[in-house]
Protein backbone atom coordinates (compact mmCIF):
# COMPACT_ATOMS: atom_id res chain seq x y z
CA UNK A 1 0.00 0.00 0.00
CA UNK A 2 1.45 3.33 -1.07
CA UNK A 3 -0.98 5.91 0.33
CA UNK A 4 -4.33 6.28 2.09
CA UNK A 5 -6.88 8.99 1.42
CA UNK A 6 -9.72 9.13 3.95
CA UNK A 7 -13.30 10.32 3.75
CA UNK A 8 -16.44 10.33 5.88
CA UNK A 9 -18.80 7.36 6.15
CA UNK A 10 -18.11 4.95 8.99
CA UNK A 11 -17.35 8.06 11.03
CA UNK A 12 -16.47 11.71 10.58
CA UNK A 13 -13.49 12.81 8.51
CA UNK A 14 -11.35 13.80 11.51
CA UNK A 15 -11.95 10.46 13.24
CA UNK A 16 -11.32 8.58 9.99
CA UNK A 17 -7.92 10.26 9.65
CA UNK A 18 -7.01 9.41 13.26
CA UNK A 19 -8.23 5.83 12.90
CA UNK A 20 -6.30 5.28 9.68
CA UNK A 21 -3.10 6.37 11.40
CA UNK A 22 -3.81 4.09 14.36
CA UNK A 23 -4.33 1.07 12.09
CA UNK A 24 -1.30 1.84 9.93
CA UNK A 25 0.88 2.19 13.03
CA UNK A 26 -0.20 -1.28 14.16
CA UNK A 27 0.61 -2.79 10.73
CA UNK A 28 3.23 -1.21 10.79
CA UNK A 29 3.11 0.88 7.62
CA UNK A 30 4.65 4.20 6.71
CA UNK A 31 1.99 4.95 4.08
CA UNK A 32 0.94 8.60 4.31
CA UNK A 33 -2.63 9.47 5.29
CA UNK A 34 -4.15 12.23 3.18
CA UNK A 35 -7.46 13.92 3.89
CA UNK A 36 -10.26 14.00 1.37
CA UNK A 37 -13.77 15.44 1.47
CA UNK A 38 -16.00 15.43 4.54
CA UNK A 39 -19.53 15.10 3.13
CA UNK A 40 -21.49 13.90 0.09
CA UNK A 41 -21.63 15.90 -3.12
CA UNK A 42 -25.26 16.94 -2.59
CA UNK A 43 -26.73 15.12 0.41
CA UNK A 44 -26.48 15.91 4.14
CA UNK A 45 -23.71 14.15 6.04
CA UNK A 46 -24.70 10.85 7.67
CA UNK A 47 -22.25 8.60 9.51
CA UNK A 48 -22.66 5.02 10.75
CA UNK A 49 -21.83 5.09 14.46
CA UNK A 50 -24.56 2.50 15.08
CA UNK A 51 -22.65 0.12 12.80
CA UNK A 52 -19.05 1.04 13.59
CA UNK A 53 -19.08 2.52 17.09
CA UNK A 54 -18.98 6.07 18.37
CA UNK A 55 -15.33 6.49 17.35
CA UNK A 56 -15.49 4.38 14.19
CA UNK A 57 -13.36 1.54 15.62
CA UNK A 58 -15.90 -0.79 17.15
CA UNK A 59 -15.52 -1.08 20.93
CA UNK A 60 -12.34 1.03 20.97
CA UNK A 61 -13.38 4.27 22.65
CA UNK A 62 -10.35 5.18 24.75
CA UNK A 63 -8.58 6.80 21.80
CA UNK A 64 -6.62 10.01 21.33
CA UNK A 65 -8.86 12.94 20.53
CA UNK A 66 -9.40 13.36 16.80
CA UNK A 67 -7.70 16.58 15.75
CA UNK A 68 -9.65 18.86 13.40
CA UNK A 69 -8.67 18.46 9.76
CA UNK A 70 -9.30 20.68 6.75
CA UNK A 71 -11.28 18.75 4.12
CA UNK A 72 -9.71 18.71 0.67
CA UNK A 73 -11.38 18.18 -2.67
CA UNK A 74 -7.94 17.28 -4.05
CA UNK A 75 -6.98 14.71 -1.43
CA UNK A 76 -7.14 11.73 -3.77
CA UNK A 77 -5.29 13.54 -6.56
CA UNK A 78 -2.56 14.39 -4.06
CA UNK A 79 -2.41 10.74 -2.98
CA UNK A 80 -2.07 9.58 -6.59
CA UNK A 81 0.71 12.14 -7.15
CA UNK A 82 2.73 10.54 -4.34
CA UNK A 83 2.68 7.12 -5.98
CA UNK A 84 4.94 6.04 -8.82
CA UNK A 85 3.65 3.90 -11.67
CA UNK A 86 0.21 2.36 -12.27
CA UNK A 87 -2.21 2.37 -9.36
CA UNK A 88 -4.79 -0.14 -8.21
CA UNK A 89 -7.25 2.05 -6.35
CA UNK A 90 -9.33 0.35 -3.64
CA UNK A 91 -12.21 2.42 -2.27
CA UNK A 92 -13.78 1.32 1.01
CA UNK A 93 -16.22 4.16 1.64
CA UNK A 94 -18.46 6.54 -0.27
CA UNK A 95 -17.08 7.45 -3.69
CA UNK A 96 -17.06 11.20 -3.08
CA UNK A 97 -13.26 11.58 -3.17
CA UNK A 98 -13.01 9.76 -6.49
CA UNK A 99 -15.89 11.71 -8.03
CA UNK A 100 -14.24 15.00 -7.01
CA UNK A 101 -10.88 13.88 -8.42
CA UNK A 102 -12.53 13.00 -11.73
CA UNK A 103 -14.27 16.38 -11.84
CA UNK A 104 -10.99 18.20 -11.33
CA UNK A 105 -8.59 16.15 -13.44
CA UNK A 106 -10.14 13.12 -15.10
CA UNK A 107 -7.13 12.66 -17.37
CA UNK A 108 -4.80 12.37 -14.37
CA UNK A 109 -7.04 9.80 -12.71
CA UNK A 110 -7.46 7.71 -15.87
CA UNK A 111 -3.75 7.96 -16.58
CA UNK A 112 -2.76 6.55 -13.20
CA UNK A 113 -5.56 4.23 -12.08
CA UNK A 114 -5.38 0.94 -13.97
CA UNK A 115 -7.92 -0.78 -11.69
CA UNK A 116 -10.61 0.55 -9.40
CA UNK A 117 -12.01 -1.96 -6.93
CA UNK A 118 -14.81 -0.70 -4.68
CA UNK A 119 -16.47 -2.14 -1.62
CA UNK A 120 -20.03 -1.06 -2.19
CA UNK A 121 -23.25 -1.72 -3.99
CA UNK A 122 -25.67 -4.60 -3.82
CA UNK A 123 -27.72 -6.54 -6.37
CA UNK A 124 -29.40 -9.48 -4.66
CA UNK A 125 -28.95 -9.28 -0.88
CA UNK A 126 -31.09 -7.35 1.56
CA UNK A 127 -29.60 -3.89 1.96
CA UNK A 128 -27.80 -2.68 5.05
CA UNK A 129 -29.31 0.80 4.64
CA UNK A 130 -32.97 0.32 3.92
CA UNK A 131 -34.39 -2.69 2.11
CA UNK A 132 -32.12 -2.58 -0.95
CA UNK A 133 -29.11 -0.29 -0.61
CA UNK A 134 -25.56 -0.68 0.61
CA UNK A 135 -24.36 2.13 2.89
CA UNK A 136 -21.39 3.46 0.87
CA UNK A 137 -23.49 4.00 -2.25
CA UNK A 138 -26.48 5.19 -0.22
CA UNK A 139 -24.33 7.93 1.36
CA UNK A 140 -23.51 9.51 -1.99
CA UNK A 141 -25.40 7.98 -4.92
CA UNK A 142 -24.50 10.95 -7.12
CA UNK A 143 -20.80 10.24 -6.63
CA UNK A 144 -21.30 6.54 -7.37
CA UNK A 145 -23.17 7.33 -10.57
CA UNK A 146 -20.43 9.74 -11.70
CA UNK A 147 -17.70 7.19 -11.00
CA UNK A 148 -19.53 4.41 -12.84
CA UNK A 149 -19.89 6.70 -15.87
CA UNK A 150 -16.23 7.75 -15.84
CA UNK A 151 -14.91 4.82 -17.87
CA UNK A 152 -12.68 3.33 -15.17
CA UNK A 153 -14.25 -0.14 -15.54
CA UNK A 154 -15.00 -0.12 -11.83
CA UNK A 155 -15.05 -3.53 -10.12
CA UNK A 156 -17.90 -3.72 -7.60
CA UNK A 157 -17.53 -5.94 -4.54
CA UNK A 158 -20.95 -5.62 -2.95
CA UNK A 159 -22.93 -7.10 -0.11
CA UNK A 160 -23.71 -10.03 -2.39
CA UNK A 161 -20.21 -11.36 -1.80
CA UNK A 162 -18.94 -9.64 1.35
CA UNK A 163 -21.61 -11.27 3.48
CA UNK A 164 -20.01 -14.62 2.67
CA UNK A 165 -16.83 -13.68 4.54
CA UNK A 166 -17.61 -14.05 8.24
CA UNK A 167 -15.39 -14.48 11.28
CA UNK A 168 -17.55 -16.53 13.68
CA UNK A 169 -18.41 -15.15 17.11
CA UNK A 170 -16.43 -17.92 18.83
CA UNK A 171 -13.25 -16.87 17.00
CA UNK A 172 -13.78 -13.23 17.95
CA UNK A 173 -14.30 -14.27 21.58
CA UNK A 174 -11.07 -16.28 21.44
CA UNK A 175 -9.21 -13.17 20.28
CA UNK A 176 -10.81 -11.05 23.00
CA UNK A 177 -9.71 -13.51 25.75
CA UNK A 178 -6.19 -14.09 24.42
CA UNK A 179 -3.14 -13.28 26.53
CA UNK A 180 -1.56 -11.44 23.58
CA UNK A 181 -2.63 -7.75 23.68
CA UNK A 182 -2.53 -7.61 19.88
CA UNK A 183 -5.12 -10.39 19.72
CA UNK A 184 -7.25 -8.60 22.30
CA UNK A 185 -7.09 -5.41 20.23
CA UNK A 186 -8.71 -7.26 17.32
CA UNK A 187 -11.19 -8.94 19.63
CA UNK A 188 -12.17 -5.58 21.07
CA UNK A 189 -12.60 -4.18 17.57
CA UNK A 190 -14.62 -7.08 16.18
CA UNK A 191 -16.75 -7.74 19.26
CA UNK A 192 -18.81 -4.67 18.43
CA UNK A 193 -19.63 -6.13 14.99
CA UNK A 194 -20.56 -9.50 16.44
CA UNK A 195 -23.14 -7.81 18.66
CA UNK A 196 -24.38 -5.65 15.81
CA UNK A 197 -24.91 -8.55 13.41
CA UNK A 198 -26.51 -10.67 16.12
CA UNK A 199 -28.99 -7.94 17.04
CA UNK A 200 -29.79 -6.82 13.49
CA UNK A 201 -29.57 -10.04 11.48
CA UNK A 202 -29.36 -12.95 13.89
CA UNK A 203 -25.87 -13.70 12.52
CA UNK A 204 -23.33 -15.18 14.94
CA UNK A 205 -20.19 -13.51 13.67
CA UNK A 206 -18.56 -10.42 12.18
CA UNK A 207 -18.96 -9.82 8.45
CA UNK A 208 -15.58 -8.75 7.06
CA UNK A 209 -16.60 -6.44 4.22
CA UNK A 210 -13.58 -4.28 3.40
CA UNK A 211 -10.85 -6.97 3.56
CA UNK A 212 -12.71 -8.94 0.90
CA UNK A 213 -12.48 -6.03 -1.52
CA UNK A 214 -8.76 -5.79 -0.76
CA UNK A 215 -8.36 -9.54 -1.30
CA UNK A 216 -10.08 -9.40 -4.70
CA UNK A 217 -7.95 -6.42 -5.65
CA UNK A 218 -4.89 -8.56 -4.91
CA UNK A 219 -6.24 -11.69 -6.62
CA UNK A 220 -9.38 -11.24 -8.75
CA UNK A 221 -9.28 -14.93 -9.62
CA UNK A 222 -10.62 -15.72 -6.15
CA UNK A 223 -14.01 -14.49 -7.33
CA UNK A 224 -16.15 -14.51 -10.44
CA UNK A 225 -17.30 -11.23 -11.97
CA UNK A 226 -19.50 -10.25 -14.90
CA UNK A 227 -19.52 -6.95 -16.74
CA UNK A 228 -23.01 -5.48 -16.84
CA UNK A 229 -24.83 -2.14 -16.96
CA UNK A 230 -25.52 -0.80 -13.48
CA UNK A 231 -28.03 1.91 -12.58
CA UNK A 232 -27.77 3.88 -9.32
CA UNK A 233 -31.01 5.17 -7.85
CA UNK A 234 -30.65 8.86 -6.95
CA UNK A 235 -34.11 9.35 -5.48
CA UNK A 236 -34.80 10.36 -1.89
CA UNK A 237 -36.95 7.45 -0.70
CA UNK A 238 -36.28 3.85 0.24
CA UNK A 239 -34.78 3.21 -3.21
CA UNK A 240 -32.01 5.78 -2.59
CA UNK A 241 -28.60 4.33 -3.41
CA UNK A 242 -29.97 1.08 -4.79
CA UNK A 243 -27.73 -0.49 -7.44
CA UNK A 244 -29.53 -2.63 -9.95
CA UNK A 245 -28.86 -4.21 -13.31
CA UNK A 246 -29.62 -1.45 -15.80
CA UNK A 247 -30.16 -1.02 -19.51
CA UNK A 248 -27.92 -0.25 -22.46
CA UNK A 249 -28.06 3.43 -21.46
CA UNK A 250 -26.37 2.73 -18.11
CA UNK A 251 -22.60 2.47 -17.53
CA UNK A 252 -20.84 -0.89 -17.59
CA UNK A 253 -19.46 -2.11 -14.26
CA UNK A 254 -17.60 -5.32 -13.45
CA UNK A 255 -19.66 -6.92 -10.69
CA UNK A 256 -18.39 -9.74 -8.47
CA UNK A 257 -21.11 -12.29 -7.79
CA UNK A 258 -19.23 -15.16 -6.14
CA UNK A 259 -16.04 -15.65 -4.15
CA UNK A 260 -13.94 -18.59 -3.02
CA UNK A 261 -13.50 -17.74 0.64
CA UNK A 262 -10.86 -20.42 1.37
CA UNK A 263 -7.86 -18.49 -0.07
CA UNK A 264 -9.19 -15.30 1.53
CA UNK A 265 -9.14 -17.08 4.90
CA UNK A 266 -5.51 -18.00 4.20
CA UNK A 267 -4.71 -14.39 3.36
CA UNK A 268 -6.27 -13.15 6.59
CA UNK A 269 -4.38 -15.76 8.60
CA UNK A 270 -1.10 -14.87 6.88
CA UNK A 271 -1.41 -11.15 7.52
CA UNK A 272 -3.75 -10.65 10.49
CA UNK A 273 -4.89 -13.57 12.60
CA UNK A 274 -2.42 -16.39 12.02
CA UNK A 275 -0.67 -16.02 15.38
CA UNK A 276 -3.88 -16.84 17.23
CA UNK A 277 -6.37 -18.54 14.88
CA UNK A 278 -6.43 -21.34 12.29
CA UNK A 279 -8.62 -22.18 9.31
CA UNK A 280 -10.85 -24.17 11.63
CA UNK A 281 -11.82 -20.94 13.39
CA UNK A 282 -13.55 -19.72 10.23
CA UNK A 283 -16.02 -22.62 10.37
CA UNK A 284 -19.36 -21.78 12.02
Amino acid sequence: MAAVCVTYGNTTLDRAARNARIVLARAPSAAPVLVGWDRPLERPLVTAKETHGSEGLGDHRDLPAAEPVAPSRRGLLEALARVEGPVTLVTLGPLTNLALALRQDAAAVRGRVVRHVMMGGNLTETGNTGPFSEFNVWCDPEAADEVFRAGLDTEMVGLDVTRRLVLPAAAVARLARHEDPDARWFGHLLGFYVRFHQECEGLRGAVINDPLAVALALEPGWGHADRMPIAVDRSAGEQRGRTRRGTAADPLVTVFGTVDTAPVHDLLLDHLFGRWLTNADFRP
